[in-house]
């Protein structure tokens, strides 16, 4: 659960430090850092797994920074971490090939550039030296990671390309104008620590008062008694999903609604796709395969929306048996032609380069993909309504 005061990982930029076995990837990151993060060792193959840095990285501002093991790791265990290294590649926005400036580019980094380059990573090779050196060639950039010397630069170049590259996305600012006033229809989750909202909660309060909006909070039980107290109708009403039917039936009909994962799937840029998935609920037959994914890790509680609610919904709504696969955090199959279905949750923890790349996985294995909200606003018919006027339908 993500502190009040701190950027979520699911919005901050990723940049991935790729290359092979001693080129400095673990100094670097150390140097970017300004920390002994990593372990740095003339042996070969230090890294086992990825190490994730989350921090403010100026004038860039909020990053995640991931070391990953060498690319020419070998061994039985040497392949799993090169996996382990291409799946980093998943979420990551700016990727460093961090190259020994003495050996110059070989084999295996020349590979990586063909994996970013069909990725859609955007890349910057860093040649590592002890000082400035004949292959740093106008493509790259010449630090020396033991002593930080030239970071600074490469620093201000990642921003450059960070900049460049981001696109301002809004999760419900755009639809509001100064004074409209939004009702949060917000049930105390019992996976929600005490005194703490779940995270979509927290963006959509913050969005509206970026809106320069007024975001009234209640629950599901005082809707109805919040919209009387109002002197004119709010501009929309967002709910959690799980109390969809509740909300609608209080909310009338020429008040906007719709829900914090749905709004979730319109920031991460999936919810036309996650529109199309829904319908395919209704063709569910005993026996299918549906795959529920989420991109974070919680203690399961006795009702939990993922592993129980879901499947009890989608099984009343279609009176069959399917058989459900469950994965969370950093899990997700590439192969699911299996699947007749997928369902995922809003994705707040993940960034929108990996909520992409679970999609496209779907979308070319042929398998529909939905999202927690689209489906539950859908089983209960009143999908139309909560995704009119977010551009979809």
């Amino acid at each position: 659960m993500t502190s009040l005061n701190e950027t979520p990982r699911g919005e901050r930029l990723h940049i991935g430090i790729f290359g092979r076995r001693n080129a400095g990837k673990s100094s670097l990151l150390n140097a970017i850092t300004g920390q002994d993060l990593a372990v740095v060792s003339p042996v070969k193959g230090t890294t086992t797994d990825p190490v994730f840095k989350a921090m403010e990285l100026l004038p860039l501002g909020p990053v995640v920074l991931i070391d990953t093991p060498g690319i020419d790791d070998v061994g039985e265990l040497g392949e799993l971490r090169i996996q382990k290294t291409k799946d980093i590649l998943r979420k990551t926005d700016i990727a460093l090939l961090v190259v020994d400036a003495e050996n110059g580019l070989g084999a295996a980094d020349k590979a990586l550039i063909k994996l970013f380059k069909k990725s859609g990573v955007h890349y910057l090779t860093v040649y590592n030296a002890a000082a400035p050196s004949a292959h740093n060639k106008p493509d790259g950039i010449w630090v020396n990671a033991q002593t930080s010397e030239n970071v600074s630069v490469l620093k201000e170049k990642l921003a450059q390309i960070g900049k460049a590259n981001t696109t301002e996305r809004q999760l419900v600012a755009d639809l509001l104008s100064p004074g409209d006033v939004v009702v949060l229809v917000v049930p105390i989750d019992s996976a929600a620590p005490k005194g703490r909202l779940i995270l979509p909660q927290q963006q959509v309060i913050r969005d509206v008062l970026d809106a320069k909006g007024l975001p009234i909070l209640t629950q599901t039980d005082g809707l109805t008694d919040t919209l009387n107290k109002l002197v004119s109708p709010p501009k929309m009403v967002i709910t959690d999903s799980q109390v969809f039917r509740q909300a609608a039936e209080q909310t009338p009909q020429d008040i906007a609604l719709t829900s914090f994962s749905i709004l979730m799937a319109r920031y991460k840029g999936i919810l036309a796709e996650a529109v199309r998935g829904a319908h395919a609920i209704d063709t569910i037959q005993d026996g299918d395969a549906i795959l529920i994914s989420e991109g974070c890790t919680h203690h399961r509680q006795c009702e939990d929306i993922g592993t129980v609610k879901l499947p009890r919904w989608i099984e009343t709504h279609t009176k069959t048996k399917p058989v459900y696969t469950f994965t969370s955090g950093g899990e997700f199959p590439e192969g699911v032609r299996p699947y007749k279905l997928i369902i995922h949750c809003g994705g707040c923890m993940l960034n929108s380069r990996e909520m992409h790349y679970r999609q496209r996985i779907a979308l070319e294995a042929g398998v529909p993909m939905t999202n927690f909200g689209v489906a539950i606003s859908h089983m209960q018919g009143i999908l139309a309504r909560c995704v009119a006027g977010l551009g979809v339908m």
